[in-house]
């Protein structure tokens, strides 16, 4: 077999399982609504989280964050881990006065 044959056979290959997942894909229009309103919750927690994760974050003080302020930014932006860890380990505390 020739090289330009091999790469013919190659590209049909790439073609027809290109075809195979792009067309079992599921549309939003095809979900059922139980579905679409399970999505629509979880990205709007999502977003508000990330939401006052960043707002905490343009708040804060440099000095009561571990790390750049700008690497925590970026880090929110990744779905649900980024705000849980910058809540988690991203923020100084301030010490509970003494009472």
């Amino acid at each position: 077999m020739g090289r330009s044959a091999l790469v013919g056979v190659v590209a049909m290959w790439v073609n027809r399982e290109m075809d195979r997942c792009v067309g079992s894909r599921r549309r939003w229009r095809d979900l059922p609504p139980r579905r679409r309103a399970a999505i629509a919750v979880a990205a709007t927690l999502q977003l508000a989280l990330a939401a006052a994760a960043w707002v905490d974050l343009a708040r804060r003080p440099v000095t009561a964050v571990r790390g750049p302020k700008w690497r925590w930014g970026l880090a929110i932006a990744i779905s649900w881990v980024g705000p849980i860890a910058y809540f988690r380990c991203g923020r100084i505390e301030p010490l509970a006065a003494a009472s």
